[in-house]
């Protein structure tokens, strides 16, 4: 068993927190569309996905070889810059989860640990070309392959589906989504879980625990997989409302398509050690099946803001990773303010989304704007027919009513 210094064992539960936020905060990416076109219960859908999550922390190590080996130059880092990496990343996942913004918490990670290596051994202790080719290209190709991939099953569904009877068409696509559902927990899992186990492997060979270049231990598998799995049955149920209603409406062909596509891009990454987001991977299967539909459309207002989160997600980590780390180098005392800080933030968040609660009892009601397109020919669009004759009608009698008192008054 490795030998533990506190505050080594302080990034350890640090991590394993943020494993948990990373399973609540991306349950929506397995199961929004699952549950918001009814093929499963909510309470249902998330347990089996954190079944499947816990499964699927086993069945490689690739990603968490590429963040423990391959972003940042692991030879000179303490184990203070692991933990403001983590602050950075807890904070971001916790702020756009009360928002309910599917952002990544591969890229808040990973943001988080660029700001505090920066910050402790400058620019040149990240390595820029992992950075390049296994963050930022795929960052980019995920969603729209995704995308692409489930605009073009959408359409090949409906195409051999016209035939088919409705009803049992559509209990054939929802057990189909439950399917591909189950399989994008099991490749969230494979993926996300790993990330943690490369951030502590991190950090156990910067504080001497283990030797440089070494894979994840077993227990550091194991406890990634469980605090992934518990984040995961937890919900996240902002977040599966504003994918599940938020972005589009889908029906169980969609869901299956959008999903199907997801997952062969993330399992894809997985095998090939990319860190991807599994967050852009299903948004952009999510929008390209709204867009495949016929009649089918996409809440744009609601597409721009969840744009511009991914956009800030790598910088606003940073930067709170590399503030957490410039604080931490005064000693333990700058340590303990900035653990302080991560738990007074984080139990503010949470206080502040008791407002509006947000559970598996109201996940699919949605009350999103109607769009500025929308208004516009809702306002120049003619009334249907007698609702003209119906305003005359209601108007004359009420017209009559407030008419008498006066008749009254003028004959006394």
């Amino acid at each position: 068993m490795e030998s533990f210094s506190l505050i080594l064992a302080i990034v350890v539960v640090t991590a394993l927190a943020f494993d948990f936020t990373n399973g609540f905060h991306d349950t929506a990416n397995a199961m929004a569309t699952t549950i918001s076109t009814g093929a499963l219960k909510p309470k249902v859908a998330v347990a089996m996905s954190a079944v499947l999550n816990l499964v699927g922390a086993f069945l490689s190590v690739e990603v968490a070889n590429t963040i423990s080996k391959g972003l940042v130059d692991e030879t000179g880092i303490r184990p203070e810059v692991i933990f403001a990496a983590l602050v950075g990343a807890i904070l971001w996942n916790l702020l756009t989860w009360l928002v309910g913004l599917p952002s990544s918490s591969s890229h808040a990670l990973m943001g988080g640990l660029i700001g505090a290596t920066v910050a402790s051994a400058g620019v040149g202790a990240v390595h820029g070309d992992a950075l390049v080719t296994k963050v930022l290209i795929p960052a980019v190709a995920a969603p729209l392959v995704a995308g692409i991939a489930a605009m073009l099953a959408t359409r090949l569904s409906y195409a051999l589906g016209k035939k088919a009877d409705g009803k049992a068409a559509d209990k054939g696509y929802r057990a189909g989504q439950i399917a591909s559902a189950g399989l994008v927990s099991l490749a969230h899992g494979t993926n996300d879980a790993q990330k943690t186990m490369g951030i502590i492997t991190l950090a156990l060979v910067a504080g001497g625990a283990v030797a440089p270049d070494s894979d994840p231990p077993m227990w550091v598998i194991l406890s990634a997989g469980i605090a992934i799995a518990l984040g995961t049955y937890l919900g996240g149920w902002r977040i599966i409302r504003t994918m599940g209603k938020g972005l589009t409406d889908l029906q169980p062909q969609q869901g299956f398509a959008a999903q199907t596509s997801a997952a062969t891009v993330i399992l894809a990454s997985s095998h090939l050690g990319f860190s991807l987001s599994t967050t852009h991977s299903v948004s952009g299967a999510v929008m390209g099946a709204g867009l495949g539909r016929k009649g089918g459309v996409v809440r744009w207002s609601t597409a721009t803001r969840m744009f511009v989160a991914w956009g800030l997600t790598l910088p606003a980590a940073a930067l709170v990773g590399a503030i957490a780390e410039y604080v931490t180098g005064f000693g333990d005392w700058g340590t303990a303010l900035v653990a302080v800080f991560l738990v007074g933030s984080s139990a503010a968040i949470w206080k502040i989304s008791r407002r509006e609660v947000v559970d598996h009892t109201n996940v699919n009601e949605t009350d999103e704007p109607a769009g500025v397109v929308t208004q516009a020919i809702a306002a120049v669009t003619p009334p249907p027919a007698g609702t003209v004759a119906d305003e005359l009608t209601a108007t004359i009698p009420a017209q009559a009513t407030e008419s008498a008192p006066s008749a009254a008054t003028t004959s006394v």
